[in-house]
């Protein structure tokens, strides 16, 4: 039987023009091969450009020496056009509705002709370090407003949840124009700290009714909270609340008073069906003025520069540290000592650090 009146023949396929290919791949060439430069992208960001801010967060955030050179420059140029903003630190445990609240308090905002910022810290996998990043699909409604820009960023290992480089890309955001910057964090824990250093005001969000009462004393997270705002205050919920409350305000009068000298507040909200959040941004609002007024907001801020200063400092002494050849080799060496019994932590570490 001939082979071509087979059934089973497969015939030849179309090929696609060679040229397409080669005019495709040419294209990708080119495109990875023009790189913005730094006046570019500061040109970009000053204008408000998102493509421009997120590509320089993208270098800020990278590893990278080029790249981080790169994110240094454009740093510098746009200092002079960043801190006009207010800082807000969003933080409470899993489940309590922080992504709920801030596109609730986002658009509130937005509504009013400012400019919204939310660098979103995603907790990375302790395991595989990967990150899921839903931010984005959690605040659909304000990822498509033209005044919000939703950045989420993967934890790592950082302190606290918060993004090593979320500090620089708050200065990126000042440039590009926004006043109000949101920073929400993983979750609460003693080393929320690193959040209250960089913003201007801390807001606790609470749930009602779940044991998070005395979670809150016990921890001491009240003695750096701005305000304590108990969420999800609807329907049911809303007798729990109330007692909530009580229970907060009588533990806020236990501290005394802090050095802005602004008396922490206790107030509630749904931001499912946006109630108490015109309250929320007055209560913010007052605070800025009162502290402003005193000076203590200025002379935080300060104090935060320094802090971020000996941060930056401690990181890269480390990062110095672990890089060197001669550290890594004997690392192992003292690793596989320690294994056998033959030296103690604390020989080892002295040894390592005489390198």
């Amino acid at each position: 039987m001939n082979k071509n009146s087979s059934a089973l023949h497969e015939k030849d396929g179309v090929s696609k023009p060679e040229t397409t290919s080669k005019t495709s791949a040419e294209k990708i060439k080119l495109s990875r091969a023009k790189q913005n430069s730094v006046k570019e992208y500061v040109a970009k960001i000053l204008e408000g450009n998102i493509t421009f801010l997120s590509k320089a967060i993208t270098l800020v955030e990278s590893t990278n020496v080029k790249h981080q050179q790169k994110a240094n420059e454009i740093l510098e140029l746009c200092l002079p056009f960043a801190n006009k903003s207010i800082r807000i630190g969003i933080t409470g445990v899993p489940g309590v509705g922080k992504s709920t609240f801030i596109e609730s308090f986002g658009k509130h905002l937005t509504s009013q002709g400012k400019k919204v910022a939310v660098l979103a810290v995603d907790p990375s996998s302790s395991v595989n370090k990967g990150s899921i990043l839903g931010d984005k699909t959690r605040m659909e409604e304000l990822v498509t407003d033209k005044n919000a820009f939703i950045r989420p960023s993967p934890s790592g290992t950082s302190l606290g949840g918060v993004a090593q480089k979320t500090r620089e890309s708050i200065i990126l955001c000042e440039a590009a124009g926004f006043d109000t910057i949101i920073i929400e964090t993983v979750g609460v824990g003693q080393s929320e700290t690193v959040v209250h250093s960089m913003v201007d005001f801390f807001l606790l969000l609470k749930l009602a009714g779940a044991g998070d009462e005395l979670q809150g004393i016990k921890r001491g997270i009240i003695e750096m909270a701005d305000a304590i705002v108990i969420n999800k205050a609807d329907g049911e919920n809303e007798k729990n609340t109330k007692i909530a409350k009580v229970e907060f305000n009588r533990a806020l009068h236990l501290y005394p008073l802090k050095e802005s000298k602004w008396q922490p507040k206790v107030l509630t909200a749904s931001a499912l069906h946006n109630s108490g959040i015109a309250e929320i941004d007055k209560m913010i609002t007052d605070y800025i003025f009162l502290t402003k007024e005193n000076n203590y907001f200025s002379t935080k801020r300060n104090e935060q520069n320094k802090f971020w200063l000996l941060s930056t400092i401690n990181q890269q002494l480390k990062n110095n540290f672990y890089n060197k050849k001669a550290v890594k080799t004997a690392l192992q060496e003292e690793i596989k000592k320690l294994e056998n019994g033959k030296t103690t932590p604390f020989s080892a570490a002295k040894k390592l650090l005489e390198l």
